[in-house]
Parts: structure tokens; C-alpha cells; sequence
């Protein structure tokens, strides 16, 4: 796979990955039914016919077993986006199997909260990504400081699968990739921790997607508690994450304060989108919530 990435990057291959609204609705439109290209065959997740693509990269994206056909329609297994410079294989629309990779909105927005810590925060000794998903903010934090000890951490297998990938597309190879639950069975302290944990209820308790808890609040609230015990003195957590707003209150940021108020850390809450999953509010446990917003939550070990 890693060979395909870079023969897209070098053909000026660019994706930016949408929401799965977003592309449900675009590839309904007239003339979308069929990829005609590269970006509609490994980012619009379209049927292909195999005359579509290049020999050479049909033959590596073949070896690599990226594609399937089914009496002459051909599909990407995979997605490929793009965020600077960089590469992001990930898992093909539409991500209903429990263990599907995801990237998207939310992953521009982690990255540029965590562009805007690495340009002006110092930079650490230790590191680590919980959740890392395709790895994008281990590769990051690799790539602003090299000499940093960088771990990314995910409970699925192919989550870290494709981040070891990604990993070596941009040429930083030297990451640790641990599968677990959290940082269980991972020893050290961290200078860095960072996260962008899934924070909404899935009644299919898809990996990507479920946060656990009432509101969807339970992992990001798990990895608080991680933090607190694993953070060296002067070390942050930076945890990208989405709340629920009920009648104006914040639940999950009332439990912030609860486990952190008092017990030797300064603590601090930005929202970044006022309102984003809104077809959340309509069924379910969110259909109490007036809206759902997303925030970087920045906690520092005195």
C-alpha cells in the first residue's frame, strides 16, 4: 500500500475527506455513479472500471490487496486522503464494520489544534497518540520533532495496521505502535499526550465512532483519568473531543471538573464548532441536546 500512496502523492493526488453525509449526497448527484479518476476511486469510494486506472498502479494497488471486483466492477478497500504533504490511507465508504478506520472532519480539526501546540508549545521527550486511528497525530508530532519518542496507541488491530503505513509514507517509520486499551500495559510517563476519541453514542459500537458513557462522553472522560496519572510534571494533554450541550450546561465538562479541580492541574476548554452531527439529535441518547460541539480540552500537570 505504501507504494500506491506514494505513486498518487507523486501524480498530484489531493483529497480532502468529507463527512459520510457529505459524500452520501455527492456521489448521489447525476454523472457521480462511476469514478472517473484516482480521486473518485480511492477518495469518493466509487465503482471503477479497471480501464480507469493506470496499469502500473492498478498492478500495485492489486498487489497490495486493495481492490475487489464483482462481475467486471471494480472498488477501492480503501480510502486514500490527504492533509498537507502527507497521506492517509483509511477505510472505504460506507464504514458500518465495527473495526472501520475513519478520517475526516473532525481529523483536520485535530491536526490543526495540534499544528498550532507543536508550533509554539515546547517540544516533548516522550509522546503519545491514544486512539491514533491512522496515526495522524503520532506521525505529526514525528514530524515536528524527530527526536521525540513517539508511541501511537490503538485497541484495533487494523487501525494500526494502517497508521504503520501511513507512518512510513511520511518517512517517519521509527514510531512504536502498541495495540491496547488506552495506555494498558504500556509503561513510562509522557511529556505529550494527545487524543482524538470518538464521542458519540453507536448503537453499533463501531470502534471509530462509539465514546462509550450516556452522552457519548465515557472515553474522552477515560482518558482524562489516564492523563492525570501518566502526564510528567509540566507535561499536557491536548484532547480533541465533541460534548453534548444540554439547556446550555456542558455534562462532560462538569466531569473535567470533577476529577481534575483541586488535584495539582491547571485545566482549559476551547470550542472549536458550536454545532456538527446534528442528524444525531433527531433519535437516541443525544436527542435530549440542544446541539453537539466540539473542543480541544488542554490540561497541564503542575
Amino acid at each position: 500500500m505504501r507504494q500506491v500512496g506514494i505513486t498518487l502523492l507523486r501524480s498530484g493526488y489531493r483529497f480532502v475527506c468529507p463527512t459520510p453525509e457529505t459524500l452520501r449526497r455527492v456521489n448521489a448527484r447525476p454523472g457521480n455513479r462511476w469514478a472517473g479518476n484516482s480521486v473518485g476511486i480511492f477518495g469518493w469510494s466509487r465503482p471503477f472500471r479497471r480501464d480507469v486506472l493506470p496499469a502500473p498502479l492498478f498492478g500495485q494497488a492489486m498487489e497490495a490487496g486493495m481492490l475487489v471486483a464483482d462481475n467486471g466492477v471494480w472498488r477501492s478497500r480503501f480510502r486514500f486522503s490527504t492533509l498537507g504533504c502527507n497521506g492517509f490511507f483509511h477505510s472505504a465508504f460506507p464504514t458500518d464494520a465495527e473495526n472501520a478506520v475513519f478520517f475526516g472532519p473532525d481529523s483536520y480539526r485535530f491536526g490543526t489544534v495540534l499544528a498550532a501546540h507543536l508550533r509554539y508549545a515546547p517540544l516533548p521527550m516522550q509522546a503519545v497518540d491514544i486512539g491514533c486511528g491512522t496515526g495522524l497525530g503520532a506521525i505529526m508530532i514525528a514530524q515536528a520533532s524527530p527526536a521525540t519518542e513517539v508511541v501511537m496507541v490503538d485497541i484495533n488491530a487494523d487501525a494500526l495496521r494502517l497508521a504503520r503505513i501511513n507512518a512510513g509514507l511520511a518517512g517517519v517509520g521509527g514510531i512504536v505502535a502498541w495495540q491496547g486499551d488506552l495506555l494498558s500495559g504500556l509503561s513510562g510517563e509522557f511529556d505529550l499526550i494527545v487524543s482524538n476519541p470518538p464521542y458519540l453514542p453507536d448503537p453499533g459500537c463501531r470502534l471509530y465512532r462509539n465514546g462509550g458513557g450516556r452522552l457519548g462522553e465515557g472515553l474522552s472522560l477515560a482518558i482524562v483519568r489516564t492523563a492525570m496519572e501518566r502526564l510528567t510534571p509540566g507535561g499536557t494533554l491536548l484532547l480533541y473531543t465533541g460534548t453534548a450541550i444540554i439547556d446550555g450546561d456542558n455534562p462532560f465538562l462538569r466531569g473535567v471538573a470533577a476529577l481534575l479541580d483541586g488535584r495539582g492541574f491547571t485545566w482549559e476548554a476551547t470550542e472549536l464548532d458550536p454545532d456538527v452531527f446534528g442528524e444525531e439529535l433527531e433519535n437516541g441518547p443525544l436527542s435530549v441536546a440542544e446541539r453537539i460541539a466540539v473542543i480541544c480540552l488542554t490540561v497541564i500537570r503542575r
